[in-house]
């Protein structure tokens, strides 16, 4: 775990960014008394389910038919 002050942090997110990345902590201090703490965002890939909304939407019999005139109209000008 490293310390560095507010305007090391500004100057220096990227590359603080990526020593997070690499599984570092990074501490931010002000005055030498720390404030807030940079840790890597921890994602649980989950398994995706497939068929969870089926029955919630119904697609219309009408759906690839032609748009009214008037309706293109507005599209084409």
């Amino acid at each position: 775990m490293i310390q560095v002050n507010i305007h090391e942090a500004k100057t220096q997110l990227s590359r603080l960014l990526a020593r997070v990345e690499a599984g570092e902590e990074v501490v931010i201090a002000r005055a030498g008394r720390p404030v807030a703490r940079l840790s890597a965002v921890t994602v649980a890939p989950g398994e995706r389910r497939l068929g969870l909304d089926a029955g919630l939407f119904r697609v219309p019999d009408d759906f690839d038919a032609p748009l009214p005139d008037e309706l293109l109209d507005t599209f084409e000008g």
